[in-house]
Protein backbone atom coordinates (compact mmCIF):
# COMPACT_ATOMS: atom_id res chain seq x y z
CA UNK A 1 0.00 0.00 0.00
CA UNK A 2 1.40 3.08 -1.10
CA UNK A 3 1.22 6.30 1.56
CA UNK A 4 -0.97 7.51 -1.07
CA UNK A 5 -3.98 4.98 -0.58
CA UNK A 6 -4.09 5.81 3.25
CA UNK A 7 -6.11 8.99 2.08
CA UNK A 8 -8.91 7.16 0.53
CA UNK A 9 -12.06 6.46 2.04
CA UNK A 10 -12.53 2.36 1.59
CA UNK A 11 -16.52 1.76 1.75
CA UNK A 12 -18.32 -1.47 -0.03
CA UNK A 13 -21.71 -2.11 -0.59
CA UNK A 14 -24.20 -4.55 -2.86
CA UNK A 15 -26.42 -4.58 -5.59
CA UNK A 16 -29.06 -6.35 -3.79
CA UNK A 17 -31.97 -8.11 -5.51
CA UNK A 18 -34.54 -10.21 -5.80
CA UNK A 19 -37.15 -12.20 -7.70
CA UNK A 20 -40.54 -10.38 -7.65
CA UNK A 21 -43.06 -12.54 -4.93
CA UNK A 22 -45.45 -11.65 -7.97
CA UNK A 23 -44.44 -12.04 -11.38
CA UNK A 24 -40.32 -13.48 -11.03
CA UNK A 25 -39.58 -10.71 -12.35
CA UNK A 26 -35.95 -9.47 -11.52
CA UNK A 27 -36.10 -6.66 -8.33
CA UNK A 28 -33.16 -4.17 -7.14
CA UNK A 29 -33.37 -2.98 -3.69
CA UNK A 30 -32.15 1.14 -3.37
CA UNK A 31 -32.31 2.71 -0.23
CA UNK A 32 -33.11 6.11 1.12
CA UNK A 33 -31.09 8.14 3.01
CA UNK A 34 -32.59 10.65 5.05
CA UNK A 35 -29.41 13.10 6.00
CA UNK A 36 -28.63 13.31 1.98
CA UNK A 37 -32.29 12.64 0.79
CA UNK A 38 -30.92 10.37 -1.95
CA UNK A 39 -31.51 6.77 -3.43
CA UNK A 40 -28.41 4.50 -4.01
CA UNK A 41 -26.91 0.97 -3.35
CA UNK A 42 -26.76 -0.55 0.16
CA UNK A 43 -22.88 0.41 1.01
CA UNK A 44 -20.39 1.74 3.90
CA UNK A 45 -17.07 2.40 5.11
CA UNK A 46 -15.31 -0.69 5.93
CA UNK A 47 -13.96 -1.14 10.01
CA UNK A 48 -10.40 -1.40 10.95
CA UNK A 49 -9.18 -4.81 9.42
CA UNK A 50 -12.33 -5.68 7.81
CA UNK A 51 -12.51 -7.16 4.48
CA UNK A 52 -14.61 -5.38 1.79
CA UNK A 53 -16.88 -7.84 1.19
CA UNK A 54 -17.31 -8.52 4.92
CA UNK A 55 -18.34 -5.03 5.29
CA UNK A 56 -20.25 -5.36 1.99
CA UNK A 57 -22.69 -8.18 3.71
CA UNK A 58 -22.76 -6.05 7.02
CA UNK A 59 -23.97 -3.12 5.58
CA UNK A 60 -26.20 -4.42 2.94
CA UNK A 61 -28.07 -6.00 6.55
CA UNK A 62 -27.67 -2.96 8.49
CA UNK A 63 -29.05 -0.88 5.83
CA UNK A 64 -31.83 -3.21 4.74
CA UNK A 65 -32.47 -6.00 7.42
CA UNK A 66 -31.78 -8.05 4.86
CA UNK A 67 -29.35 -11.06 4.91
CA UNK A 68 -27.94 -11.82 1.19
CA UNK A 69 -26.11 -14.51 -0.71
CA UNK A 70 -22.79 -12.38 -2.52
CA UNK A 71 -22.22 -13.07 -5.99
CA UNK A 72 -20.33 -11.49 -8.92
CA UNK A 73 -18.07 -8.97 -7.82
CA UNK A 74 -19.29 -5.16 -9.65
CA UNK A 75 -17.20 -2.38 -10.98
CA UNK A 76 -15.56 -0.42 -8.24
CA UNK A 77 -16.41 3.30 -7.97
CA UNK A 78 -14.03 6.24 -7.04
CA UNK A 79 -15.19 9.56 -6.30
CA UNK A 80 -14.44 12.60 -4.47
CA UNK A 81 -16.36 12.52 -0.73
CA UNK A 82 -15.42 15.67 1.50
CA UNK A 83 -12.68 16.67 -0.38
CA UNK A 84 -11.30 12.78 0.03
CA UNK A 85 -11.16 10.29 -2.54
CA UNK A 86 -13.67 7.53 -2.17
CA UNK A 87 -13.67 3.84 -3.06
CA UNK A 88 -16.39 1.59 -3.11
CA UNK A 89 -15.96 -2.04 -3.85
CA UNK A 90 -19.75 -3.34 -5.01
CA UNK A 91 -21.16 -7.03 -5.38
CA UNK A 92 -23.86 -8.64 -6.64
CA UNK A 93 -25.80 -9.92 -4.11
CA UNK A 94 -29.48 -11.90 -3.53
CA UNK A 95 -31.37 -11.41 -0.73
CA UNK A 96 -31.92 -14.09 0.72
CA UNK A 97 -34.34 -13.63 4.29
CA UNK A 98 -34.79 -10.90 6.56
CA UNK A 99 -37.00 -7.77 6.64
CA UNK A 100 -36.71 -3.83 6.43
CA UNK A 101 -37.50 -1.60 9.42
CA UNK A 102 -36.48 2.11 9.48
CA UNK A 103 -33.37 3.12 11.14
CA UNK A 104 -31.55 6.33 11.46
CA UNK A 105 -29.53 5.86 8.08
CA UNK A 106 -32.13 4.30 6.10
CA UNK A 107 -35.79 5.44 6.24
CA UNK A 108 -37.09 3.70 3.52
CA UNK A 109 -35.89 1.02 0.87
CA UNK A 110 -37.70 -0.19 -2.45
CA UNK A 111 -37.89 -2.80 -4.37
CA UNK A 112 -37.78 -1.81 -7.91
CA UNK A 113 -37.55 -2.95 -11.47
CA UNK A 114 -34.02 -2.85 -13.06
CA UNK A 115 -35.51 0.32 -15.09
CA UNK A 116 -37.35 2.04 -12.60
CA UNK A 117 -34.27 1.49 -9.99
CA UNK A 118 -32.01 3.38 -13.09
CA UNK A 119 -34.29 6.45 -12.56
CA UNK A 120 -34.43 6.74 -9.09
CA UNK A 121 -31.36 6.37 -8.42
CA UNK A 122 -29.70 9.73 -7.60
CA UNK A 123 -25.80 9.06 -8.29
CA UNK A 124 -25.04 8.49 -12.21
CA UNK A 125 -22.06 6.65 -11.23
CA UNK A 126 -25.14 3.93 -9.48
CA UNK A 127 -27.15 3.38 -12.49
CA UNK A 128 -24.17 1.50 -14.02
CA UNK A 129 -24.32 -0.74 -11.48
CA UNK A 130 -27.87 -2.04 -12.30
CA UNK A 131 -26.45 -3.22 -15.92
CA UNK A 132 -23.24 -4.60 -14.27
CA UNK A 133 -25.87 -6.56 -12.14
CA UNK A 134 -27.86 -7.60 -14.96
CA UNK A 135 -24.37 -8.56 -16.72
CA UNK A 136 -23.75 -10.78 -14.07
CA UNK A 137 -26.73 -12.13 -13.99
CA UNK A 138 -26.35 -12.98 -17.73
CA UNK A 139 -30.04 -10.88 -18.28
CA UNK A 140 -28.27 -7.79 -20.48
Amino acid sequence: MSSGDNDVIRAAGCVLWRRSPYDDGLEVCLVHRPKYDDWSHPKGKLKRGEEALAAALREVEEETGFQCAPGARLPTTRYVAGGRPKRVDYWAAEATDGGFTPNREVDRVAWLSPTAARHRLTQPRDKSLVDALLSALHLA
